[in-house]
């Protein structure tokens, strides 16, 4: 397995001067920097080769992670068109950038207004005709559609395992697959490692953090579990850490952290914590400690 952080437990906004965080996460570490994909359709040219070439020099490979906002809401076939024409220029910055994993709720938006009505039956078959759509001009750039399973709270389409699977199926897309969360799992499986032999061959893209969202190593999730099923089903992909500790900005919001999870805390202390989380989930994982 190939181990990654996602940007974020640094920032407080959805975009970010990546580059110094594809330095870091080489120093610390780490095989992968998963970056956001809001900005991204509008890099330039020199932008791109700016992060590109950072990534290189550093040995760290690239992965993209997106929450649709509504308007990128693939299932509503009222935007779909205009999602698409934005999906195409992410698409193709990203097949610039090397990078060919695209994970989240892509079948839907992010995080979803319960004060409307849900129909979780219409909104499944709009989704499953939007990704079908979408896989094909994803496609064409060589990137894969990872769909995250989110808890109950965030999304209503995909909250288990099993549903992953079933609408992945559906799509019956080859470069579509079923994504999977250990925060997310915590609130919807009744075992995380059936969940992931559930999922098997189609699990794609695997994140990792905490019940409590911090750093893994920092809570109660069942690690050497976890390891065991990946290990069983022959998981080789890549695993991306994704804590979200600090509060404020459209982050702190949007994931409601409404309390320094880790107290006041200096960035080196961040560095740090995130340096002996990668060491953990390697041993935990992997089996394996450098």
């Amino acid at each position: 397995m190939k181990h990654g952080i996602y940007y974020a437990y640094w920032e407080k906004e959805w975009s970010a001067d990546y580059v110094q965080y594809v330095e870091k996460a080489a120093r610390l570490g780490f095989d992968i920097l998963e970056i956001g994909g809001t900005p991204l359709p509008d890099y330039t040219g020199d932008d791109v080769k700016r992060l590109k070439t950072a990534a290189d020099a550093n040995g760290i490979r690239l992965t993209v992670g997106y929450g649709p906002s509504a308007e990128h809401n693939i299932g509503n076939q009222e935007v779909r068109g205009k999602a698409l024409e934005w999906y195409k220029k992410l698409f193709d910055v990203m097949e610039q950038l090397g990078s060919s994993t695209l994970g989240g709720a892509l079948y839907s938006y992010w995080p979803v207004d319960y004060s409307r009505p849900i129909d979780k039956e219409e909104d499944w078959k709009n989704a499953v005709e939007g990704i079908q759509i979408m896989a094909e001009e994803a496609a064409e750039y060589g990137v894969n559609l990872n769909l995250e399973c989110l808890n109950r709270f965030e999304n209503h389409i995909l909250n288990t395992a099993s549903e992953g699977v079933k609408f992945v199926r559906e799509t019956g897309k080859a470069n579509v697959w079923v994504m999977l969360d250990t925060f997310h799992m915590n609130i919807e499986e009744t075992s995380i490692a059936e969940a992931i032999r559930t999922a098997g061959s189609l699990l794609g893209h695997f994140h990792t953090g905490e019940c409590n969202r911090m750093a893994p190593g920092k809570g109660r999730t069942p690690w050497r579990e976890i390891g065991e099923a990946l290990r069983g089903i022959g998981y080789d992909k890549d695993v991306v850490m994704e804590p979200f500790v600090n509060m404020g900005g459209q982050v702190g919001q949007d994931i409601k952290v409404w309390r320094p999870l880790c107290g006041e805390i200096t960035e080196e202390q961040l560095d740090q914590d995130a340096k002996d989380a990668v060491r953990f989930q390697r041993y935990m994982l992997d089996g394996v400690m450098d």
